[in-house]
């Protein structure tokens, strides 16, 4: 994230940017409107509070997505971030400290050329585990703040610039395997940031069980070539209400991992009941750094612990709330962190489709 002097400038570059793009993907579908799929807006709205080290921060946020066809193989997709802060300015001062920032997270096109295969150029999300690409829009995920250990792996932006494999390798009644494989290059631009790195992901998915299991491998080619590694395994039992992910994530100076569990309480009454949309939800997490010499995995330089306790309400209309609790341990000191927030997920096309 730019420093505070550079969001007046990145929001007013972004301002300008963003409209253009999305007005420019909206031009490319509109021949085909009438005779292709609708294109898509998606996304999420949410207003979140954050109370660390007793000091509270706001932020309203905006994630809107673009899933635009184009013919029958070829898709375009986006999705960008508004949001505006306002945190305490601190040391005895009154008053809190305002700033805005307006980015596009990623713009890819997507060719699809068979069952098996889909080719993706552009900035897209790397897929490296599971919460860069599945679990970051602020509508899905269960609670406000990413596991420590998610940076691991991500090259710092989250972000690759270039071109990526990906599809279903095998597809049989009692499992399947997909993957992913990319290659990024090296851009300074500020709304397309990302380093030159290489790498991808396989997964076994096994339908019967619900059960996922799979393997990430991530190199960066620029500076100081490092390795990242990481498994993931996702269970979600059917006919219940109970979530269980996880990660475990390993560079050459960090490695870390997170477990998180949700169960909604549709037993009692069925998932849309007064109690059945209430789900508890808890993640462990813990970081271990094994030397100092780098930040660029963007984990704390000292191990750190922290244990997120959580209870979201799923009201009518894709509306969320959530809050969450959590204590963190490390030798630079503990700490408590208490969130609040709601999200509305927003679904419609872009125009009445036939």
């Amino acid at each position: 994230m730019p420093p505070p002097t550079q969001y007046f400038n990145l929001f007013k570059m972004a301002r300008l940017s963003l409209p253009a793009i999305f007005a420019l993907s909206m031009l490319c579908t509109a021949s085909y409107g009438t005779a292709q799929n609708t294109p898509l807006l998606s996304g999420g709205v949410g207003f979140f509070s954050n109370t660390n080290a007793g000091n509270t921060t706001y932020t309203p946020i905006m994630q809107p997505l673009l899933a635009a066809p184009v013919g029958r193989h070829f898709l375009i997709e986006s999705r960008a971030s508004l949001l505006e802060t306002w945190t305490p300015k601190g040391q005895g001062t009154p008053g809190y400290d305002h700033m805005h920032f307006v980015d596009l997270t990623y713009l890819q096109g997507d060719y699809i050329a068979s069952q098996h295969l889909t080719i993706v150029g552009g900035s897209f999300l790397l897929p490296f585990a599971t919460y860069n690409e599945r679990l970051s829009p602020i509508w899905i995920s269960n609670f406000q703040d990413a596991p420590i250990s998610s940076t691991i792996g991500i090259q710092s932006t989250g972000i690759g610039l270039g071109g990526m494999l990906r599809g279903s390798a095998i597809s049989r009644r009692k499992y399947s395997i997909d993957y992913a494989a990319y290659f990024s290059a090296r851009s300074n631009n500020s709304e397309f940031p990302a380093r030159r790195s290489a790498g991808g992901r396989a997964s076994l998915y096994l339908p019967d069980q619900r059960l996922e299991i799979g393997f990430s491998y991530s190199r960066l080619l620029q500076g100081v070539n490092e390795n990242f590694i990481a498994t993931h395994v996702w269970w979600e039992p059917k006919d219940t209400g109970l979530r269980i992910r996880s990660e475990v994530s390993r560079g050459e100076h960090a490695k870390g991992y997170w477990v998180e569990t949700a169960y909604r309480l549709q037993t009692f009454g069925g998932p849309d009941s007064l109690i059945g949309r209430l789900e508890p939800v808890f993640r462990m997490q813990q970081t271990f750094r094994s030397d100092k010499s780098t930040i660029s995995d963007g984990v704390p330089l000292v191990n750190t612990q922290r244990a997120d306790f959580g209870l979201d309400y799923n009201l009518p209309h894709n509306t969320r709330i959530l809050t969450s609790y959590a204590r963190q341990f490390s030798p630079n000191g503990n700490q408590n962190v208490w969130e609040t927030g709601i999200v509305y997920r927003f679904l419609f096309p872009a125009w009445k489709g036939k």
